[in-house]
């Protein structure tokens, strides 16, 4: 199949190869073609141009001495194609092409011509000798036909082979490609390649499962460095938040004091988020929520719409919902809570003042709509780890993160748009 990418048409390599080879064929066919028709015509010509002469020697060994300027008028009655004509003054032989016309036949045929200066009784005359070519172009039509049906043929031949092997051929190739596309580190700890008997395959084979091994065991290190990390930073990070908490309590904390410890206190409180987030998605990643039941997202979102509500106060941002019943979805239910919990952050984290928000449930998706910036959100890094729409906004970046993961790890699909300064995003089940 031919893709497109940059504009330009991409095409298989089998088939670039076999395009080469079509281009070459067809060359050799219109190049040889021609070139076999000429040959063969001027051979055919030397062959009727022998015959003519071995005729006029004939004539100069037999006839010619015992026959007399009287003889010529019978000789020429009796002989069709060699006469002896008026003189025209030719001093030596001439070959050429003459077409007459044949009353048995009832039409001009070609024919090759010889006219040589020959003395009877003491006065020249011409010598006149003629081969009919009718036959030498039938032979030679049919034989060009002939060769190039078989070269024609052999060309096609040759591509068909060439084709069927070249697939055999660069099979291990196309197997090792698919298996890297279908590929992903998270899932997958190997890859079970083809053998082949062709080096540069097996080279490429070796390079592919080292280059595997390698980036899994980094990614696995990563994925366990930043699991432990977490686990190891919740308990200072909390005691440290809890010391913060107490001390705010205080009552002899001076006013600039009491700012100095409140900031602190929040960037706290973004820390164990961004801690915590950090930990979901290393569980996530390394399938820690691998039970699957039957659930209702109604009720997830009912069960939290109360506390979301309280939230969205803040900005003075109103929550309608339309919800279908009985909307039964295969999937982790630690998970579904966690997907609903951040779509809600999402929306309100990145709202407006007198804001609204619109959850819609149906059979097949969910969608969180939500007002916000008068732009669209920039896709290309929407989804990454880290990466923020707004750079002075308070999040750690993770959230719409997890929401892929979560989509992601359940197999469904989400989408963004931006319609009527509404942000949309839609997860599809």
């Amino acid at each position: 199949m031919e893709q497109v990418i940059n504009g330009k048409m991409n095409k298989k390599l089998l088939q670039k190869t076999l395009n080469y080879y079509f281009i070459y064929a067809l060359a050799i066919l219109i190049t040889v073609g021609p070139l076999f028709y000429i040959v063969s015509n001027i051979l055919y010509e030397e062959d009727a141009n022998e015959d003519l002469y071995a005729i006029k020697k004939q004539f100069t060994k037999f006839t010619k001495d015992d026959l007399t300027i009287k003889d010529i008028a019978i000789w020429n009655k009796f002989n069709r194609d060699v006469t002896l004509q008026k003189f025209n003054g030719i001093q030596k032989d001439s070959l050429f092409d003459h077409s007459y016309y044949d009353a048995l036949n009832k039409e001009n045929e070609p024919f090759r011509v010889l006219n040589s200066p020959v003395k009877i009784g003491g006065k020249w005359y011409t010598f006149s000798a003629k081969i009919n070519m009718v036959e030498k172009e039938n032979l030679i039509g049919s034989t060009a036909i002939l060769f190039i049906s078989l070269l024609l043929l052999l060309i096609i031949g040759f591509l068909i082979i060439t084709k069927i092997i070249s697939k055999k051929l660069w099979y291990p190739f196309y197997a090792a490609l698919d298996k890297m596309e279908q590929f992903e580190i998270d899932k997958s700890t190997s890859v079970k390649l083809v053998k082949s008997t062709t080096e540069e395959f097996n080279r490429l084979n070796n390079s592919i499962d080292s280059l595997i091994h390698k980036n899994s065991s980094i990614y696995q290190s990563q994925r366990e460095f930043i699991e432990n990390a977490a686990h190891e930073l919740q308990t200072p990070i909390a005691i440290f938040k809890g010391k913060l908490e107490n001390i705010l309590q205080r009552k002899d904390l001076n006013s600039e004091q009491f700012k100095l410890i409140d900031d602190l206190n929040n960037t706290t409180t973004r820390l164990v988020r961004l801690n915590r987030n950090l930990l979901v998605i290393s569980k996530i990643d390394s399938n820690s929520y691998d039970e699957i039941e039957k659930i209702s997202f109604k009720e997830i979102i009912n069960n939290q719409l109360t506390f979301f509500s309280e939230q969205a106060l803040s900005k003075k941002t109103v929550i309608t919902t339309e919800l279908a019943d009985e909307v039964i979805i295969n999937s982790n239910h630690t998970l579904a809570e966690m997907l609903i919990s951040n779509l809600f952050l999402n929306t309100i984290n990145h709202n407006t003042l007198n804001g609204q928000i619109n959850v819609k449930l149906t059979n097949d998706r969910l969608t969180f709509s939500n007002t916000g910036t008068l732009l669209p959100l920039q896709t290309e890094k929407m989804f990454e780890r880290f990466s923020k729409s707004n750079p002075t906004s308070q999040g750690n970046g993770l959230g719409l993160s997890i929401i892929k993961k979560i989509v992601d790890t359940n197999h469904w699909t989400i989408n963004y748009h931006y319609t009527n300064r509404m942000h949309t995003f839609e997860i599809v089940f």
